[in-house]
């Protein structure tokens, strides 16, 4: 069985080589994707339906009931940020449903801080032949709760 990861928020899907980060472009957290996000304060969703269990303003991980885990990382270097340019909108321990607001993000303010607004979605605890970017989504406009990844069994 395959579970389907959904974009957390709008603008265009970039692989992982696109990152402006070697940790992440080389896949050393785990394999997934990216989004280049739209200039507009955002609602950020979860991307699969499960446990928060790890909530900081600038990232959150879900773990879902099929034991897929999330990890969306908003824009590179903001953990810098302390807080700033980021709206919490869960605790960490909630249940969530795929597409439930987590975090509002002003992306405007991120870049006019300096910080690169690419925001990795990695598949945690996979390898990376178990994951695949959705069919036509790689370089595409993309929206919150469209199908991004796909992780099978």
């Amino acid at each position: 069985m395959a579970t389907t990861v959904l974009s957390p928020l709008a603008g265009r899907a970039v692989t992982l080589a696109d990152i402006p980060d070697p940790v992440f472009s080389q896949g050393i957290v785990g394999p997934g994707a990216a989004i280049d996000p739209t200039a507009d304060v955002l609602d950020v969703v979860a991307p699969i339906a499960g446990t928060l269990v790890k909530v900081f303003p600038h990232a959150f991980v879900i773990a879902g009931a099929d034991g897929v885990g999330v990890l969306v990382h908003l824009g590179i270097d903001t953990v810098k940020l302390d807080g700033e340019g980021f709206t919490v909108l869960v605790e960490q321990g909630s249940t969530v449903a795929a597409g439930d607001p987590v975090v509002i993000w002003d992306v405007p303010a991120i870049v006019a801080a300096g910080y690169s607004p690419v925001s990795p979605v990695i598949v945690m605890d996979r390898a990376a032949e178990l994951v695949a970017v959705a069919d036509g989504v790689e370089g595409a406009a993309t929206q919150p709760g469209q199908p991004l990844l796909t992780v099978s069994a």
